[in-house]
């Protein structure tokens, strides 16, 4: 099958799609990957790219095309806004020259923001090709949430945006369960909603890593809660602050971020003014790759959320990284993610934005004898097996696609 894969981010940017794209690859699928130049998190281009740099790439053997977009810089609305209208702008010119024909289906990966399904629709207006839409984050919920967009007026525009969007797909595959009553509410019908939850990379397993590892020396001595990923708005590293504050006498426990994105600065500055910088430490953003030994040295992996509604509808997709390496895990949200972690057994959570719940949560992890923390972990383990195994998921995508792509007659 002749697959369109659609995303505002891919390789090198660390996204699941990078992994989905070549598992759909090992099933035989002759996949092609529309999206723009690799800036997330920093919102810089990285290194090697320019704006007019090379339109082909090849990622193991993959075919990507690279739209000219405007990168996201620090974060702020009107950058973010060009951010994202510039690949669903670029992306529509560019469709008609280069897949008006030879696609059999598109798969649109669906983070923030919606605006990437706009190219989608110009494929499918050009060649009938059905399209799968993978909802990560509902809209236009989350830019209310985040604080990105204040104005009724703009989130009643995104509003009609999402609504035209979603119907022009045939199918909605959403991350989370919770996610159905938001997407029906945009008058998708229930039958076209399928829940696809995110999986973890084969990489992200449990680690006995060497006595000379070198990231043994990156972390610090005592117990370490570790945190990866996003430093972002929606991440909530107030909370994550006030509960190192509330702990800061107890030297023992370490609060070690591994990640980068546009709260960084904020992080550092208050890390400083806060006067936790022996407890609450930096580490900067490291390869995919090395995620799972650095897992290995933790003693508890963190996932915080901000307290919200919209985001009690979501799982993070760390929280399955997490499970597959079988840590304990210390949520501090509500919702979906909460009850996974409970759930589970992998962990425990506290309500989100309570700092006082999350350090008493830490301090009682700390105590706690390293037997019942591994137990904690085998049971995520387990859950993950169960719930989320990257094949039993690819197999489910596959039986979607071969539906929608025979009903066609392709």
């Amino acid at each position: 099958m002749r697959v369109l894969v659609i995303s505002q981010y891919f390789w090198p940017e660390p996204f699941r799609i990078n992994d989905l794209v070549l598992g759909l690859t090992e099933r035989g699928h002759k996949v092609t990957v529309l999206t723009g130049i690799p800036n997330y998190p920093s919102g810089r281009f990285y290194a090697g790219y320019r704006l007019l740099s090379p339109r082909k790439e090849m990622f193991e053997g993959i075919p990507i095309y690279r739209l000219p977009i405007v990168p996201k810089g620090n974060g702020q609305a009107c950058r973010m806004t060009l951010y994202y209208l510039s690949l669903a702008l670029f992306g529509s010119l560019w469709c008609p020259f280069c897949f008006r024909k030879d696609i059999d289906l598109v798969l649109v990966f669906q983070p923030s923001p919606i605006t990437v399904g706009v190219p989608a629709l110009v494929v499918r207006r050009l060649n009938n090709a059905p399209i799968l839409l993978w909802v990560q984050d509902l809209w236009p919920e989350t830019l209310s949430a985040t604080g990105m967009v204040r104005s009724k007026f703009m989130l009643r525009c995104v509003e009609k945006l999402v609504r035209f969007v979603y119907s022009g797909c045939d199918r909605i595959l959403v991350q989370s369960r919770a996610f159905s009553p938001g997407v029906r509410r945009m008058g998708v019908s229930e039958a076209k909603i399928f829940y696809f939850p995110n999986t973890a990379e084969d990489l992200y397993k449990p680690v006995q890593l060497e006595s000379d590892a070198p990231e043994r020396a990156h972390m610090p001595k005592g117990f370490r809660v570790v945190f990866a990923g996003n430093i972002g708005r929606g991440q909530d590293f107030p909370t994550i602050l006030s509960a190192a504050e509330r702990l800061k006498q107890h030297q023992e426990i370490h609060w070690v971020i591994l990640g980068d994105g546009s709260m960084r600065s904020w992080v550092e500055r208050n890390v400083k003014a806060l006067g936790l910088t022996e407890t609450v430490h930096l580490l900067g953003k490291h390869p995919v790759r090395a995620m799972p030994r650095y897992f290995s040295l933790a003693d508890a992996l963190l996932v915080t959320l901000k307290s919200d509604p919209i985001f009690a509808l979501t799982i993070p997709s760390k929280i399955q990284s997490y499970l597959a390496c079988a840590r304990p895990v210390v949520a501090a949200l509500d919702g979906e993610g909460a009850r996974i972690i409970e759930e589970s057994g992998a962990g425990i959570s506290v309500p989100a934005g309570s700092p006082e719940a999350l350090g008493k949560t830490v301090l009682k992890l700390s105590r706690m004898s390293k037997s019942d923390r591994e137990r904690m972990g085998q049971l995520g383990r387990k859950y993950f097996e169960k719930h989320f195994e990257r094949n039993r998921l690819l197999d489910r995508l596959d039986g979607w696609m071969k539906e929608e792509v025979n009903t066609r007659g392709f």
